[in-house]
């Protein structure tokens, strides 16, 4: 039973290394990024535009819904 056991760890921890090495947090940051400019976002181009601005902010959160973004 010993020897099994020393196999299922091993098995574990080599899953363990594929699964640490796909998860790559700095791409993730990069996917998220293309992911937003899929949904074509407008510019902001500034000045003063207060109404420009809040319709602006309210088309990006529309994007961060549907991709799903939490609040934070």
């Amino acid at each position: 039973a010993g020897r099994g056991n020393a196999q299922i760890a091993e098995a574990l921890a080599t899953l363990a290394g594929i699964v640490a090495k796909d998860h790559q947090p700095e791409r993730e940051d990069e996917m998220r990024l293309e992911r937003f400019m899929k949904h074509n976002p407008k510019l902001f181009t500034g000045g003063y535009n207060p109404e420009g601005a809040v319709k602006w902010v309210e088309e990006v959160e529309i994007i961060f819904e549907a991709m799903g973004c939490t609040e934070e």
